[in-house]
């Protein structure tokens, strides 16, 4: 059983910066898919970042692209999602999440990943 911690969230003004963080206990990270997500209140579960563990490819969804990195330690065995050029829209709860065997980005992919953190909050506002 995978535990996954996130820590790294604040308020932050637009444009500003931050770095989550999201270690994992109980298991390890290298054998699934790894994704970022992010809920916003009252609006669905977007998955924002995925990492493919099999072969270190990223993917980001297009509100995202060019703005946050996805990076990982596996001495750690932490994964982070460095967020650049933050706009308040980006203001949600991020959540990181693995255990899927491939990866979903976007809408709808809750249910393909098997363990989940607790969230951190973001705020972005001036």
């Amino acid at each position: 059983q995978v535990q996954l911690v996130e820590s790294g969230g604040g308020l932050v003004q637009p444009g500003g910066s931050l770095r989550l963080s999201c270690a994992a206990s109980g298991g390890t990270l290298k054998y699934y898919a790894i994704g970022w997500f992010r809920q916003a209140p009252g609006k669905e579960r977007e998955g924002v970042s995925c990492l493919m563990t099999s072969d270190d490819t990223t993917y980001y969804g297009d509100s995202v692209k060019g703005r946050f990195t996805f990076s990982r330690d596996n001495a750690k065995n932490t994964v982070y999602l460095q967020m650049n050029s933050l706009k308040p829209e980006d203001t949600a709860v991020y959540y990181c999440a693995t255990g899927a065997r491939y990866c979903c980005i976007g809408y709808g992919c809750y249910d393909e990943y098997d363990y989940w953190g607790q969230g951190t909050q973001v705020t972005v506002s001036s």
